[in-house]
């Protein structure tokens, strides 16, 4: 059974889907205004881990994951500023929507580059508009609503008794000038922490009618509309970084209850920063990296999932230029000797690796000590090859490592010359034996048939004409 920490409980809980074989997820998807970053996939990786462990287990996995096209503010924590994807459509001068359908093909790329799988529904913020208002007159016929001075629709935050659940804040304790409320600017709030559900405002783009005037959506209610929507009144799990969790997942909540009436989400699970270098991501800095800069220096993009998978998601990561350089050489290693296991004879899947992989895989992605059980798999000198393919053939169902890709390569562009298997064979038992200078002697007589061998912490790899 999976389970996952739960943000509101703050408890390691068991997810057990509302309905019966069905898991229902919602996962916070991007802002299309920029090319995502590897932090960004690092969050978005979660849901498909999430998704990968209850198929596994054999649920039916629904899973939205929406595009955030309008509404969403430069200062996320104060809700306030210039629209990001207006400010970024004017600096490289395009029209606002193609702009961000450019940016949301590339996020698609980049997240099959990683292995992600693709989600059921990807609804946008701009075309759900009139789902939108429907939820908001709902919500505003439940008195959580008021249309401030300024004609923007606001939430009550204080009619939402038990706001702060998700994050841990109290509204007695968000004080005007805090970081995560809005600035006392002249606006037409209430309450400091109030928050915008339709806007009102000059602009000229992306502006729509409303009961309450012509105006945009806010950021928070796109996704409490295209949750309920697409997953009913129960949502069994919903993702996002950790940034998320306030102020935009605690307003969510708010919304999405009030709507509905009762408690959406069952389970709030988050994923931690991540530093690249030892610092924040960030244009200032210079060192915001991208799934092309990763494949750019000659790197397998899914090494980039291996470095993930080696640290856990509710731990900050710092990830590293040698990081992913090691993690691609793993993973090229890993390629080489699944192919070569695959040539022996099939065995059986050997009962203890494949329990310890699933197993901490299951307990809350405890994905670093799958990692290190599947090290040890390749070590094993006891186990024969071919339990080695069928394991880890297996278990990449849940890795996403797109193991076997090399299988039948090798053969098709090589072919051992003969002899050349048996001198293979008799070099793996004298190694095993610790017979090193019948190994090396074994190795010469190789190299003379045009047999490179090379030795790695797993075994031996062999290729043809590289003497």
């Amino acid at each position: 059974m999976l389970r996952l920490t739960d943000t509101r409980t703050r408890q390691v809980t068991d997810i057990v889907p509302a309905r019966s074989g069905v898991l229902r997820m919602y996962a916070c998807g991007p802002t299309v205004y920029r090319y995502v970053h590897v932090g960004n996939l690092r969050t978005f990786l979660l849901s498909d881990l999430i998704r990968r462990v209850a198929e596994y287990t054999g649920l039916r996995v629904m899973l939205v994951q929406n595009i955030t096209d309008v509404g969403h503010m430069q200062d996320d924590q104060l809700d306030s500023g210039e629209d990001k994807l207006l400010a970024q459509a004017r600096a490289e001068g395009k029209d606002p929507f193609a702009l961000a359908r450019f940016y949301e093909a590339q996020f698609h790329r980049d997240q099959a580059a990683v292995g992600i799988k693709p989600a059921d529904h990807y609804p946008r913020a701009s075309e759900c508009i009139e789902l939108i208002q429907s939820m908001l007159r709902v919500v505003e016929d439940n008195g959580h609503t008021y249309v401030g001075d300024d004609g923007t629709l606001y939430f009550d935050a204080r009619s939402f008794p038990t706001y702060g659940a998700v994050s841990g804040n109290r509204l007695d304790e968000l004080r005007p000038g805090h970081r995560f409320t809005a600035p006392d600017d002249g606006g037409g709030k209430r309450f400091h922490a109030d928050w915008a559900l339709w806007k009102a405002g000059p602009r000229r783009e992306m502006v729509w009618d409303s009961p309450w005037g012509p105006g945009f959506p806010g950021w928070h209610i796109e996704c409490s509309a295209m949750s309920v929507q697409f997953l009913g009144g129960t949502i069994d799990v919903h993702t996002g970084g950790v940034d998320l969790r306030f102020p935009h997942h605690e307003d969510e909540r708010a919304q999405s209850n009030s709507a509905v009436g009762h408690e959406v989400v069952r389970h709030w699970v988050h994923g931690e920063h991540l530093l690249f270098e030892g610092r924040k991501m960030s244009k200032s800095t210079r060192n915001v990296v991208l799934v092309s800069d990763v494949a750019d220096r000659g790197y397998d993009p899914l090494a980039l999932r291996l470095a993930f998978l080696q640290r856990h998601y509710r731990q900050q990561m710092n990830l590293t230029w040698d990081a992913i350089a090691a993690a691609d050489t793993t993973l090229r290693r890993w390629r080489a000797r699944v192919a070569e296991w695959a040539e022996s004879p099939s065995k059986p899947m050997c009962a203890e690796y494949l329990a310890r992989v699933v197993d901490s895989f299951a307990d809350d992605l405890d994905t670093p000590a799958g990692v290190i059980a599947l090290r040890e798999l390749a070590r094993d000198r006891e186990l024969p090859a071919g339990s080695k393919f069928e394991t880890f053939a297996h278990v990449d169902r849940l890795l996403g490592l797109d193991l076997v890709r090399d299988v039948g390569r090798r053969r098709a562009a090589a072919t051992l010359p003969p002899g050349g298997q048996e001198l293979l064979d008799r070099r793996s038992a004298a190694r095993e034996k610790k017979d090193f200078p019948a190994s090396d002697a074994l190795r010469t007589k190789l190299a003379a048939l045009g047999v490179a061998v090379t030795d790695t912490k797993e075994g031996q790899t062999w290729d043809v004409g590289r003497v």
